[in-house]
């Protein structure tokens, strides 16, 4: 453990100035928010978005796809960019691309339109998350990172959490557009804030020239296969279920591509010279077990977050804005929560936090277990706060594992890696609960149907009592079908909740791999 302490900058002499070290930490929330919210956000207007552009709702379903699979590739890329460009430039360059594709997104005339934007707002938002974690960590001395990864937790584990909920208000009182047009005051106005408050530190602009001085040399080989591996996989995940799987030649030809442009991936970025990803930071164990505890934590976040409102919407009778109405408590007990825990986070070992956290949550999808189609709206609130309670506890602990031994010029490349491994954990998330669900509630429904005996007594009691009520035989078919169907629903939502609370057990007991850090509150975050 002396070697990773040893390797922990000092205290940083480029943390900004107190009176604005809480602005830059406003600003590179509020970006980061804006981004992640832009993922989740369009995900309730896809229907309106169909019907207005003369679409079918499959193939609007593409305005979710290009853009996860534009920040997907671009994810990886963001420490090399952002050591190549600058990363103020590169910062605010990601904004005004953001915030002028965001603009161009709600003015879009047909949907292949739409998707194109939406590539070039994917690949322009990549940039906005990992950036600004590594403004917000050189920006706060050691002892008050965990305030700054608070700050940033509050962005990325709410706005998955309000982004159906917000998209359904935004949608319902104005109109689709407006998901979009929304971002452009915001962009415009944090962009003017981060150009006055944020700047590169002395090691920073150091980096930068000494990249440039002796020529830029570009390893587009790295860059096509960073490309290629990582879009095959995001449409693997996103169109898997849609398609069957490996029934579809499309999804066995993206897995075939996928796994060899990743294997060659990995053998070029730790061979050559000037990696575009810096794999080899892997090799330290507890960046290694963090960035695997990251996509665990995603797994439930972004699973939950598309299940719970389909859930509720297709079981319980619920509207879009009534489902995000249960959703939405949960992420304000993270933010309420986040900055207790960065504080918390600096006295105790993380390890700890980060095990108690995914206990926690675990708990919380256990209880899920229990509900019923008669489940209250004020229950499915509860349970959701209690998840989202937990989640509070393992974001800032997982950052204080990460960093711990990472050299000090290694920092962008580190936070590259994770947000990449947090946001594949979430695709991940979200096809295995579609997956899991269509086939948990395919078995249920078998099993529920074979125990329809025409020929019981109590079976023959029911139809005739609801013969006489709806006026005959077929009406009262129609409705025993739909309750075996609804009540076949709800045990494949129960399984998937079994399932994800054994995933979060899993990764709770995982964390004790990582080794304790000597100090953690000064998580070495140097970001250059």
């Amino acid at each position: 453990m002396s070697e990773a302490v040893a390797s922990a900058p000092a205290p940083s002499s480029t943390a900004a100035a107190p009176r604005f070290t809480y602005g830059i930490a406003v600003v590179c929330g509020m970006a980061a928010f804006m981004e992640v919210l832009d993922t989740a956000i369009a995900n309730v207007s896809l229907v309106h978005i169909a019907g207005s552009l003369s679409a079918s709702p499959e193939e609007a379903t593409w305005v979710l796809t290009s853009y996860l699979v534009a920040n997907a590739i671009v994810l990886p890329m963001t420490g090399w960019l952002s050591d190549t460009i600058g990363r103020k430039r590169y910062y605010l360059g990601c904004m005004a691309a953001f915030t002028l594709a965001s603009l161009l997104c709600g003015l879009a005339p047909s949907l292949p339109v739409l998707v194109v934007l939406r590539i070039i707002q994917g690949l322009a938002g990549a940039g906005l998350q990992p950036v600004s974690q590594a403004i917000l960590a050189d920006s706060f001395p050691p002892e008050k990172r965990g305030m700054a990864m608070a700050v940033y937790g509050m962005a990325v584990i709410s706005g998955p959490a309000l982004g159906p909920t917000v998209g359904g208000w935004i949608t319902d009182q104005f109109s689709w557009h407006w998901i979009f047009l929304i971002n452009v005051p915001v962009g415009l106005a944090l962009m003017s804030a981060a150009a006055a408050l944020i700047r590169d530190p002395p090691e920073q602009r150091e980096a930068t020239r000494k990249r440039r001085a002796g020529g830029v040399h570009v390893d587009y080989m790295g860059f096509a296969l960073i490309a290629v591996s990582m879009g095959s996989l995001q449409l693997i995940l996103d169109l898997g279920q849609k398609h069957d799987w490996f029934d579809s030649d499309f999804i066995l030809s993206c897995t075939l591509v996928c796994f060899a442009s990743l294997a060659m991936l990995i053998y070029r970025e730790l061979t050559h010279d000037q990696p575009i990803i810096n794999l080899r930071l892997l090799g330290n164990r507890n960046f290694a077990v963090a960035n695997l505890l990251a996509a665990g934590m995603s797994i439930p976040l972004l699973g939950l977050s598309v299940l719970l409102p389909q859930m509720m919407q297709t079981l319980l009778g619920y509207s879009a804005l009534d489902a995000g109405v249960v959703v939405s408590p949960g992420a304000l007990v993270t933010i309420v929560m986040m900055p207790f825990v960065g504080k918390l986070a600096g006295r105790m070992d993380p390890r700890v936090l980060a095990s108690g956290g995914y206990t926690f949550i675990a708990g919380a999808m256990l209880l899920l277990t229990f509900i019923s189609l008669d489940v209250s709206h004020g229950d499915l609130v509860i349970l959701r706060i209690l998840q989202m309670f937990g989640m509070a506890f393992v974001f800032i602990p997982l950052n204080a594992l990460a960093y711990t031994g990472i050299p000090p010029g290694q920092t962008s490349s580190a936070t590259a890696i994770i947000n990449l491994m947090r946001n594949l954990g979430g695709s991940i998330g979200v096809s295995l609960v579609t997956f899991s669900l269509a086939r948990a509630t395919q078995v249920h429904h078998t099993q529920l149907v074979d125990r329809v005996n025409p020929l019981d007594p109590a079976y023959q009691a029911t139809m005739q009592q609801m013969s006489g009520a709806m006026g005959g035989d077929p009406a009262a078919h129609a409705a025993i079908a739909g309750m075996i169907q609804r009540q076949a629903g709800m045990l494949g939502y129960i399984d998937v909740f079994y399932l994800l609370a054994s995933i979060t057990a899993v990764m709770a007991l995982s964390v004790w791999i990582a080794r304790r850090p000597e100090n953690p509150g000064a998580v070495p975050m140097d970001a250059h």
